[in-house]
């Protein structure tokens, strides 16, 4: 079997065997090409940056029935080296002035920071001063507090709750004295106007217009009054300052700090018969917020980027705009038409996007992975076949973005989430976009919805499949904890269609689950089921749904019991840490 070695320390003009290493993963891919049978490149301990993203295409795909394997050096034994590939850059250099550092980084572009591995916050304050008016440019107010920001256009707007399932950045072009003797905030365009464009709604006879305002303001130095919180000044082209309050017992000569560079780490297209194992990725941006076209929210992992919109009707005067076509949220880590793919034992962390993505293909498998520390979702998959998600455990995802999914499909056709565990997200923690012949079976969720409303530990949205054949089933899941106001822990909605939502477990949930939604469910069976509450329109189901042989246990101690079998299979196949 032949095998390559790279080391941070190694050298590529080297052998690539183990005592005489590679320096890169690109030049073990690259001399993997001219190998034969089950090739194996293992890494060894370290961090191994990327200059450039380690791109994989056909030309790397295993032969002959044999794979390629990307994997730490004593993947699953006990002496399992710890390997980080990072996209990051170590920030050096730091003055001190008024307990405040900063540095100098040149033409450095990032959205986050982490500082000796810990996620450091970018400084911010609640809402905008004073009384405010929003304005076809933006807005004004009677404070003068923003003719005080250093970097006026380095400044973003959070609009979280814009739509209950929606949170939208924009950022500021400028900031001015009015002729009435307020200050004007000019908003960079086209974000701005296109969220006028977007976000109008009406329910319970209020109409809004517009994203409304802001909810946070964040980077500026102005901000910084939280230790253990950053900006990032770009005001000077090419002499960007990075500023950073340190928390107490931090030193600039001891604490390691480090700024994400790169927005995609390894991509894989049209490759087959890959596996990467026992891999932690980690210290990756993504930069489009940060420019004129803002991040314009509207649900899941999608986000709208200008367009036709639709008002659409719901109930007795109500009514949502909907954006026409959305985009999604990039991956830092993605597979593009790739075939038999395997992602076993790895770690995702430290992102400034989605952690993995999978677009296309068939018979990819991610299993026994960690996502961990993101600013988006752990899983997004859009368009894959025969597509296994098994035994991984998704935590603090959301972080930036926090309408995205702990784990999402869309467009799929025969794909399986099972014995997940997500946990401590803000919006779904599993969501099933139309597609074919889901599988969502044996998961457990908890603390799912942490920060916006409408939505649910397990969510479905569209026809799932046009037969009992190929239609989707929700088997034997446990959701626990869907902590927001307004949300469905076990949620069928917008017209979902050939759905089976059987031997379920709900508890601790605003409510359980709805049988009555817009546009209204079909082919919806909802069997043997059990939850502390009954769902909301159980007393009288609508047409097209089946509702039998589920049970309400409103005492905590006797559903447990009840459902004890379920429970102890649901979620993960191998316990991490910390989940028990």
């Amino acid at each position: 079997m032949p095998e390559l070695f790279v080391a941070p320390d190694g050298d590529d003009s080297a052998s690539g065997t183990r005592e005489r290493p590679f320096a890169t993963l690109d030049r073990a891919r690259r001399a993997a090409r001219d190998l034969t049978g089950e090739i194996v490149v293992r890494l060894r301990a370290g961090t191994h940056l990327l200059a450039a993203p380690l791109e994989l295409t056909e030309a790397d795909s295993g032969r002959d029935g044999h794979r390629v394997v990307y994997e730490s050096y004593g993947y699953g034994t006990a002496e399992q080296e710890e390997v980080v590939i990072s996209g990051g850059r170590t920030i050096s250099g730091w003055r001190e002035r008024d307990g405040v550092w900063s540095a100098d980084v040149g033409d450095l572009d990032t959205r986050q920071l982490h500082v000796d591995g810990r996620r450091a916050e970018r400084a911010g304050i609640d809402g905008l001063p004073g009384e405010i008016t929003m304005t076809g440019t933006g807005y004004t107010t009677d404070s003068t507090a923003p003719l005080d920001w250093r970097s006026p256009a380095d400044v973003e707007f959070v609009h979280r709750g814009v739509y209950p399932w929606t949170e939208a950045r924009c950022g500021v072009a400028s900031v001015s004295r009015a002729g009435d003797g307020r200050t004007a905030i000019t908003m960079v365009r086209p974000a701005f106007g296109r969220a006028l464009d977007l976000y109008n709604s009406t329910w319970e006879g209020q109409t809004s217009r517009g994203p409304g305002l802001p909810t946070r303001v964040e980077n500026d130095a102005a901000f910084l009054t939280e230790p253990g919180t950053f900006v990032l000044d770009r005001s000077r082209p090419g002499r960007h300052v990075l500023r950073y309050l340190p928390r107490p017992g931090e030193h600039p000569d001891r604490t390691r700090v480090v700024a994400p560079v790169l927005e995609t780490l390894v991509r894989v297209s049209g490759a087959r018969d890959v596996t990467f194992r026992g891999l932690t990725f980690a210290d990756a941006t993504w930069l489009r917020p940060s420019g004129p076209d803002g991040f314009l929210h509207y649900h899941g992992s999608g986000f709208y980027v200008g367009g036709p919109v639709n008002t659409v009707a719901f109930g007795e005067g109500a009514s949502v705009t909907v954006p026409d076509e959305m985009v999604t949220i990039p991956a830092c880590v993605t597979f593009e038409e790739v075939s038999d793919v395997r992602v076993e034992g790895c770690r995702f962390t430290r992102l400034g996007a989605t952690g993995l993505g999978v677009s296309g293909g068939a018979d990819v498998t991610v299993r026994g992975c960690d996502f961990d520390t993101l600013a988006a979702g752990g899983v997004v998959v859009t368009g894959g076949r025969s597509v296994l998600i098994e035994d991984n455990l998704v935590r603090h995802t959301g972080l930036d973005y926090p309408g995205s999914p702990g784990i999402a499909l869309t467009g799929t056709d025969r794909c399986t989430v099972a014995h997940n565990h997500v946990a401590d997200v803000p919006h779904c923690g599993i969501v099933a976009g139309p597609g074919h012949g889901t599988r969502i079976l044996h998961n457990l969720t908890a603390g799912t919805m942490r920060a916006l409303a409408d939505g649910g530990g397990v969510y479905l949205a569209g026809p799932q499949g046009g037969s009992p054949d190929d239609g989707a089933v929700v088997r034997g899941n446990v959701i626990k904890d869907t902590i927001t106001p307004y949300n469905f822990a076990l949620y069928a909605d917008y017209g979902a269609s050939w759905v089976t939502i059987e031997e379920n477990v709900v508890v601790r949930a605003d409510s359980t689950a709805i049988l009555n939604v817009w546009p209204p469910l079909e082919n919806v069976v909802y069997r043997g089921n059990f939850w502390d509450a009954d769902p909301l329109g159980a007393d009288a189901p609508p047409g097209g749904v089946v509702y039998e042989d589920n049970t309400t246990i409103a005492d905590e101690p006797e559903l447990a019991a009840a459902t004890a079998a379920i429970q102890d299979r649901a979620g993960l196949l191998t316990p991490r840490a910390g989940t028990a």
